[in-house]
Parts: C-alpha cells; sequence; structure tokens
C-alpha cells in the first residue's frame, strides 16, 4: 500500500510540474516544419521560426522596436568593414566566448566551415540542398578565410555594399556537432556526398546552434519543438518559455479555430473574416507596416504578354486596393511601389500605382485587346504559405478586378515550397507551367531583397530570384553603382533612382504590402510586433 501511494503522489508531482511547464504553441502558414539544419526552407517563415531561434548570423536583424524600422546590428560579429584598398574583401572581428548548444567554440574556423557548406563543392560537409535558400540570398560572396581565431576575411566577386546586410541568411551550424554525426555514420555507407547528406539529416533531427532556442524534437510535416539554450550569450535573449512548438496549419480557417479552441497560442495570418471573433474572445491581433511586398512578378521570356509596358501599366491600373483592403478587414497596405513614398529609396517615380480602370481600359485598347478579345495571362501561386497572405481569395479578387480590363487570367495553384523552389528556376523552366507570373511574395529590407535580385542580368535562374529574366545594360549599371556605393546617404541616393526606374517599367503588379497580421492568446506576454517580416521569439513569455 505503502509503495502504491508514493507512485500515485509521484505521478500527482509529476503531472503538476508538467501543468508548470511554460509552453508556447505556434500555428505556422507552412504546410511543413521549415528544415532545422540551419539554412531553413518554407521562404522567410522558415527563418522566422527555425532560423533565428537557433542560430545566428555574423550579423542579425534589430527586432526589439515596434516603432523603429530594423536594421542590422552585430550578431557573431562584433565589427566588420570594409578593405580601404580591395573592396572585394570584408574583414570580421568575431564575438569571444560564444559557444554552440553542444559545447564547442565559435570561431573563424566554425564561419569558414559554415561558408563552405553551401560554396564549396567539394568540402566533406557540402550541403547541396541548402544552397538555393543561401547562395541566392547573397550571390557575391565567394569565400572566406580565417586570420586569427576570432578574426575571418570575406571575399566577394566584385565589391558589394550590401554583403554586411545579405549575412543575417548564413546562419552559423555546429562543425564539431556536424562531425560526430557523420562519424556514427556506418562505414558501409562509403560514398561522400551520401555521407555528408546522411549527416546533415541527422544534424536536422538534434541541431546545434548558437540561438537561444535548442531543437529538441522533430516529427516532419507535424511539429517542432525547441528548449531554452540557458546558456545563451545575449542575457536580454535567453528565453523566458520552456518550451516552443512548432505546428504546420496551411489553412486559414483551421489555424483560425485551433487558436479559438486553445489548442495553439498563436497563428500567422489569421482568417480576415474571422477577426471580429477573434477579437471578442479576448485574443490579440498584432499587425504593422512591414517591408514586404506581395505582387505578381511579370516573365520578360519571349512571347510573354507582360512584353508590353502599356499592358504592365494597365493591370497595375486596374486594381481598387482599397476595396481588397476592406476585404481582408484592413490587414494590408496598398503599395505604391516596392517601397513607400516616404522611404529613401523613393525616387518619385513618373508611373503612379492607382485605381484608375479608365486609364487601363485606354492602355489595352491601345494594344489590342478588347472584351471581346482579351489577353490570356496564367499566374502561378499557392494555395499558403510564408507571406502569401491570403493567396486564393486576393489571386481570385485580382483575376476579377483584371478582367473589367480585357484580361483573362488563369490561376495555377501549387504548394508552396514547390512554388518557392520554382521561384528560383524562372520562368523558361518547365516548372512554371506555361505561367506568365508567379505570385511570391518578397521582403525588402535590404537593397538586393527589396530590388537588385530582381532587375539584375546577373540573377537571371537559377543564380536568384530574376524569375521573369527582366533586366538590361540600363538597370544593371544602377544597380553597379549603388552595389561599389559605400557611404550610406549616397547609397540610399542611388538606390532611389534605381527604384524609380523599377516602378515605371512595371516588371511587377503591386498588389499589396503585408501588416503580418498574427493573432496570439492573452497569456503571451511580452510580444514586439516589430516593422520587420521577422519577429523574436525569445522575449516571449506565457503566462
Amino acid at each position: 500500500m505503502a509503495a502504491s501511494a508514493a507512485l500515485m503522489m509521484s505521478t500527482a508531482l509529476v503531472t503538476v510540474v508538467a501543468a508548470q511547464e511554460k509552453v508556447l504553441r505556434i500555428g505556422m502558414t507552412a504546410a511543413d516544419i521549415p528544415r532545422t539544419h540551419g539554412q531553413p526552407d518554407q521562404g522567410f517563415e522558415g527563418n522566422r521560426f527555425t532560423g533565428i531561434p537557433m542560430y545566428d548570423g555574423l550579423t542579425n536583424w534589430d527586432l526589439s522596436s515596434a516603432d523603429k524600422a530594423s536594421v542590422v546590428i552585430p550578431g557573431l560579429a562584433l565589427e566588420w568593414a570594409v578593405d580601404a584598398n580591395d573592396k572585394t574583401k570584408w574583414v570580421f572581428k568575431l564575438r569571444p566566448g560564444v559557444k554552440f548548444q553542444d559545447g564547442s567554440p565559435f570561431n573563424a574556423d566554425a564561419v569558414v566551415w559554415n561558408v563552405e557548406k553551401v560554396l564549396k563543392k567539394d568540402a566533406p560537409h557540402f550541403a547541396p540542398d541548402q544552397v538555393g535558400v543561401t547562395v541566392s540570398r547573397m550571390p557575391t560572396l565567394k569565400e572566406a578565410k580565417k586570420v586569427d581565431d576570432l578574426t575571418v576575411e570575406l571575399y566577394t566577386t566584385e565589391p558589394d555594399s550590401f554583403l554586411p546586410i545579405n549575412l543575417t541568411n548564413l546562419f552559423m551550424a555546429s562543425p564539431t556537432h556536424w562531425k560526430t554525426k557523420l562519424d556514427a555514420i556506418p562505414a558501409s555507407v562509403t560514398d561522400p556526398a551520401e555521407r555528408a547528406k546522411q549527416a546533415w539529416l541527422a544534424f536536422a533531427g538534434d541541431p546545434s546552434g548558437t540561438g537561444p532556442f535548442k531543437g529538441v524534437k522533430l516529427t516532419p510535416r507535424e511539429r517542432f519543438e525547441m528548449v531554452p539554450n540557458k546558456a545563451y550569450w545575449d542575457p536580454k535573449r535567453v528565453p523566458k518559455v520552456d518550451r516552443v512548438v512548432l505546428l504546420p496549419l496551411p489553412d486559414a480557417n483551421a489555424r483560425t479555430a485551433a487558436l479559438l479552441s486553445g489548442q495553439v497560442d498563436w497563428i500567422e495570418a489569421p482568417a480576415p473574416d474571422a477577426l471580429p471573433q477573434i477579437k471578442a474572445k479576448s485574443f490579440t491581433v498584432y499587425a504593422n507596416p512591414q517591408p514586404h511586398v506581395w505582387p505578381w512578378q511579370l516573365s520578360f521570356a519571349d512571347g510573354s504578354p507582360w512584353l508590353d509596358k502599356r499592358v504592365r501599366h494597365a493591370a497595375n491600373l486596374c486594381i481598387n486596393r482599397d476595396e481588397l483592403k476592406t476585404l481582408l478587414n484592413g490587414l494590408m497596405g496598398v503599395p505604391k511601389g516596392t517601397v513607400s513614398p516616404d522611404h529613401p529609396w523613393w525616387g518619385n517615380p513618373s508611373f503612379d500605382i492607382k485605381y484608375d480602370p479608365a486609364a487601363a481600359k485606354k492602355l489595352m485598347t491601345e494594344a489590342g485587346f478588347s472584351a471581346s478579345k482579351p489577353l490570356k495571362v496564367k499566374v502561378q501561386t499557392s494555395a499558403s504559405g510564408s507571406g502569401q497572405m491570403q493567396p486564393i481569395p486576393m489571386n481570385e479578387f485580382v483575376q476579377q478586378a483584371l478582367k473589367d480590363c480585357f484580361f483573362d487570367v488563369e490561376l495555377d495553384v501549387i504548394e508552396w515550397n514547390t512554388l518557392f523552389t520554382n521561384w528560383r528556376k524562372g520562368a523558361k523552366d518547365e516548372s512554371a507551367r506555361g505561367a506568365h507570373a508567379i505570385n511570391v511574395t518578397f521582403a525588402t529590407m535590404d537593397p538586393f531583397f527589396a530590388m537588385v535580385r530582381f532587375t539584375s542580368t546577373k540573377t537571371f535562374p537559377p543564380v536568384s530570384n530574376n524569375w521573369g529574366y527582366f533586366g538590361n545594360a540600363e538597370f544593371d549599371g544602377l544597380i553597379s553603382n549603388a552595389r561599389t556605393t559605400f557611404n550610406p546617404a549616397d547609397r540610399d541616393k542611388a538606390l532611389a533612382a534605381l527604384h524609380k526606374r523599377i516602378v515605371e517599367e512595371a516588371p511587377f503588379v503591386w498588389v499589396a504590402h503585408d501588416v503580418g497580421p498574427r493573432a496570439m492568446s492573452p497569456k503571451v506576454k511580452g510580444v514586439v510586433q516589430p516593422k520587420s517580416w521577422f519577429i523574436d521569439i525569445a522575449p516571449m513569455s506565457v503566462e
């Protein structure tokens, strides 16, 4: 009897302890858990939920303010500078005393190793599946060299003032921990590439970065769990929750139902028509204007219907974005271009993006189209995904709007991560399935992400995301001028000249700016919704 009573008391104690664990459960828009090995997929939702929480870059984003624009701050590098005599050489001074979650030291060797994992094809740890989501975001990075334990040199293929910003996307994984995974692979597996692949797969199930959270349980397509890294180098970001659980919930209505029923504490992109119910039940809805665009990116391949600028301008003039904003319950911004008129990169373009259906119809008539002879266009999109907001109703709204201006729009809806992969393959690839436009949202936090990768002839597929093959000598010159300008104020002027010409040439149909809506339980405290596509989980708590 005594033993039975002791067992009952022990069980009760375990139950109480478990009940006291502070767990934050997040419903993502992604259909799968973003990769956990240090270079996430699933777009920037991957960076937000398995990148930034578990890893650091040499540079990080400051996500501590809801009022100020996010800027790049020191991460694992304390300082950096371009060489005065060689603008393709950068020197980074590293943060001392930092350790990976497996206890091994972070140092210059680790930086070189992480650069080589995506750039050096003959490196034993080369990871082909990490290249696309990394190199396309920093295409000029060429090489890393160790100077001493806390100093590393990075080299670019050409002078590139954007490099420190781009490096926020290169997350540092533990070389020592990866090596233990490699050593555990049976000797019967002899092919070096296969051994590396299996080591990275094992690493993903038991990751080790330097970030505030440590991944502890991965069930693909179902859930991922993280616990605090109590030894994190930045005391302000040592987590306050005991566990974070990520759950893929790609359907907006399913996400909303999960929040309302208490299955999760936080959802991305709630269903707009459910906002009154969400607020009535005391959940908090967070939103903030973000550097993030919801567009159609247009094809300039031979035979594309978008080669006529009149058609591109007409499409931009035929959408009543205020009406779409009402449809989304206010959860969007109305764009005038890739950046807003108050942004230092604005440039005052001569083409004004607005709702003017009469002007749109006039342009379409001049281009040879009418109600009886509409222009057929095919657009590839997704049913969900990182930053896609509400892609089906939004695309159907645009489809109907353009019908009034003599467009016959066909929507090709595919899975989000497949769409994101297709984005790098380009309009000429068979993955486009004959599409003349692709609907992939993108962040505009830095010059390369906002403009360069869509307008440079050097970023044609598969190098980066110039899916539509837009670009010419004029744009290459504007980009080169901005990229080789290292004074911030002068660089802003050069980028404004680039943005002006982008809007005037209209390689996009600009539909919306995201405001990053997310709904959370009132139990979640310490939330800062920054003016960024990202958000920092580490300072949050659960009552």
